[in-house]
């Protein structure tokens, strides 16, 4: 469905990303995990368009996303949920989520969509009103999940969707992404909490500073050495 083949992508002088590969198959949960500024969010960030690779390439569904503009790749079927949530504070939950079907048409489909996002977030339901900048923590996320659900996507990327959230929301927000996956939505995963990650995910790849360390099945990588020593606390 997705493949990334040796991308390289740059800050100014600084070489964020180098030479990475890595592919996404339909229907799979695959994580990316790696420490704090290992350029997982870069990629994420490259992919969904908002930075381009020096040299490199994205392939979507047979589509050169790496040609295309951001508001493209939203209609062809790939939502980003950004790192830190990013709602839009001064708006109504129900503007934020209705946001996120700004490039849609079908009007019927969208009501039904909505309605699908507060049955997975009854929450939301009850503060439809409230401005988003007032949520918790926790309710600020199910909201960006809710507003990249209702672009409709196909491949949806997750950027750290339990940072800064207590233990038991974590549980539900992962509970929630297995949910979404498993009712038809691709999921590629970046997220520092490789415990999580690993548990739901099909497949993995370790990053560390800009380059691929190491891959393969979750449950494989959950059991590594190297992978219990360095991200597992073990």
């Amino acid at each position: 469905m997705l493949k990334v083949n040796n991308i390289n992508v740059y800050y100014g002088a600084i070489h964020a990303i180098k030479g990475v590969s890595l592919e996404v198959k339909e229907g799979a949960i695959v994580t990316l995990i790696g420490a704090n500024g290992a350029g997982k969010s870069t990629i994420l960030k490259t992919i969904s368009g908002l930075l381009r690779p020096k040299t490199g390439e994205i392939i979507y569904e047979g589509n050169k996303l790496n040609t295309m503009e951001a508001q493209e790749i939203v209609r062809s079927g790939v939502c980003q949920v950004p790192e830190g949530r990013r709602v839009f504070a001064n708006m109504s939950v129900l503007e934020n989520l209705e946001l996120g079907a700004f490039l849609r048409k079908d009007k019927a489909q969208i009501k039904e969509d909505m309605e699908k996002v507060f049955e997975k977030f009854p929450r939301l339901k009850e503060r439809i009103s409230q401005l988003a900048g007032t949520l918790s923590g926790g309710e600020q996320q199910m909201l960006a999940i809710g507003r990249a659900m209702m672009s409709r996507p196909r491949l949806m990327l997750l950027d750290e969707p339990s940072m800064g959230l207590a233990p038991l929301l974590v549980k539900e927000i992962f509970s929630i992404i297995k949910e979404i996956n498993q009712s038809g939505t691709t999921i590629l995963l970046v997220e520092q909490n490789a415990h999580m990650a690993l548990s739901i995910a099909n497949y993995a790849y370790v990053l560390e500073t800009g380059k691929i360390v190491l891959e393969g099945p979750a449950k494989e990588l959950a059991e590594s050495e190297q992978v219990k020593k360095a991200y597992l606390g073990g």
